[in-house]
């Protein structure tokens, strides 16, 4: 009982942060039907971000988080502004060779700053909590408190302010949405934006529990393709169940089945729902 609750946590944990780089995922194709490969860039480039900042100026944990979250965010506007608007009016394909483009890209920018070594980040929240023979780290715990706080933000922006609900209106009809007065192109920038932070977030959070290198964001990012695929494309939703779905089953396949398969375990579940709901479990339009 100790072992599977112990792998309910780790599972939770995994989870969240498949949660949260889906959810940025999911933002950008549910507005613009972009599949956007280069956000395993920016989640990599948000832990080197916040690593930077602790290193050099000796920022807290937190503020280099949030300086983060700025910067990948503001890198998000712009990859929108330069890379994907001007392609706007051009073949889908365009747009999936110019995601791949940046993707490499900023890969081989990070590899020409940081280098290619394997760096590990320190947190404040190094403790270890025993409880009745289970055994807890403050960052798991954090790294679950933070992930659930900012989808439970996330949501309430785009269900009760105005400016969420414009995202939502694009989400649903883009040309509709331009015709009722709202501004288009800044609400792809502030997308852009909000799945940059998310990205930023999820990578800064993980990363004293994982190691920082060039390709960190390589099985991130296709593990969340897969789960906004088995969610539904364009589902909010769908992402987030979609990622605990994936961290439960490959933290409980790692231990009772074997740790070498726990990275198939998500696309073996892919093929079984999408063989029951083709078109996954949360499809619809819109959020």
């Amino acid at each position: 009982m100790d072992i599977l609750i112990q792998q309910l946590f780790n599972g939770l944990t995994i989870g969240s942060v498949y949660s949260l780089v889906a959810l940025g995922l999911t933002l950008v194709y549910g507005i613009l039907h972009i599949p956007n490969f280069a956000h395993g860039a920016l989640y990599m480039l948000g832990a080197y971000v916040t690593l930077t900042t602790m290193l050099l100026w000796g920022f807290h944990y937190w503020l280099a988080i949030a300086i983060s979250v700025l910067v990948v965010g503001i890198l998000g506007v712009l990859m929108d502004r330069l890379v994907f608007h001007p392609l706007r009016d051009a073949p889908p394909i365009h747009d999936k060779i110019a995601a791949i483009g940046i993707l490499l890209f900023l890969e081989a920018l990070a590899q020409i700053i940081w280098g290619a070594d394997y760096r590990s980040m320190d947190t404040p929240y190094g403790q270890v909590i025993n409880v009745f023979g289970v055994t807890f780290t403050m960052q798991r715990i954090l790294i679950n408190v933070g992930a659930i706080s900012v989808m439970i933000f996330l949501y309430l922006f785009l269900k009760k302010t105005f400016i969420g609900s414009t995202i939502i209106a694009m989400a649903q009809n883009r040309e509709g949405a331009h015709l009722v007065g709202i501004n288009t192109n800044k609400v792809a920038m502030l997308t852009f934006m909000i799945s940059g932070g998310l990205a930023a977030i999820a990578a800064s959070l993980s990363a004293p529990i994982n190691l920082v290198f060039p390709g960190m964001g390589h099985l991130v990012i296709l593990k969340a393709f897969v789960i906004i695929i088995l969610g539904g494309m364009g589902s909010i939703p769908g992402a987030i169940i979609g990622g605990y779905i994936i961290g439960f089953s490959e933290s409980l396949g790692a231990t009772y089945i074997s740790g070498e398969y726990s990275d198939i375990i998500a696309f073996v579940l892919l093929v079984v729902i999408l063989s029951i709901k083709p078109k996954g479990l949360f499809s619809r339009e819109g959020f």
